[in-house]
């Protein structure tokens, strides 16, 4: 079904690092087991707009609505409160995604751009995250190798602003029935299967849009 949804414009860009990733790994997946990983996350006879092994809520299976007037093509906008992101297609269209988003003070509403993105991605817990919770990330503080239990998932795209990395990532994750809800980091989560259809999409340079959630709107009411 088509709908519209009124983006709310913020022009807030916070800089803390929920998530890291180092830029040099020493080792890389190959193109093969980068494809078995592919294989391994997406469902049997998977159609986007059907396929829940999940148990997501339907509204988060992707689909595409009606986009507003006046927005760029290529853009991605993130309604923290309806928990969805929304890719703008040329025609007036948008596909939107259920996602999850920081949980409390985590969340960093912005404008970015997208400067780097990764097919199997690193990731490294920053000191932050080790520091606020030990017990979960103290473990991975020398990195976590690519795969489909990595905190990044499948795939992320990287969010700056200019040409500084804000550690802020749009990425798959291992826990999909955490879409939905305030539960990352800091970071826009995705279903792996969907941020793979999304990522090819995505062109570099393109802006990202994160609107604020429901505490940061109560906070400045």
């Amino acid at each position: 079904m088509l709908t519209r949804r009124h983006f709310i414009a913020t022009t807030a860009a916070l800089f803390s690092a929920p998530i890291s990733e180092p830029l040099f790994a020493n080792t890389w997946p190959t193109d093969a087991q980068k494809n078995a990983w592919d294989a391994q996350v997406t469902p049997p006879n998977y159609d986007p707009a059907m396929s829940n092994p999940w148990g997501l809520h339907p509204r988060f299976l992707p689909q595409r609505v009606v986009a507003n007037d006046g927005l760029r093509p290529g853009d991605i906008h993130v309604d923290a409160v309806a928990r969805y992101l929304y890719h703008i297609e040329e025609g007036s269209t948008a596909m939107r995604y259920g996602v999850a988003v920081g949980e409390g003070g985590l969340y960093e509403p912005g404008t970015y751009t997208i400067r780097r993105k990764v097919r199997w991605p690193h990731w490294t817990p920053t000191q932050d995250m080790i520091e606020r919770e030990p017990e979960l990330y103290a473990q991975y503080e020398d990195g976590m190798e690519p795969g489909p239990i990595n905190a990044l998932g499948s795939r992320a795209l990287y969010l700056y602003v200019g040409n500084r990395d804000t550690y802020l990532r749009i990425h798959g994750t291992p826990y999909p029935r955490s879409i939905g809800s305030r539960a990352s980091s800091g970071c826009v989560r995705m279903v792996m299967a969907h941020i793979n259809g999304l990522y090819d999409q995505v062109e570099l340079g393109v802006t990202a849009v994160l609107y604020p959630a429901e505490s940061y709107l109560n906070a400045q009411s």
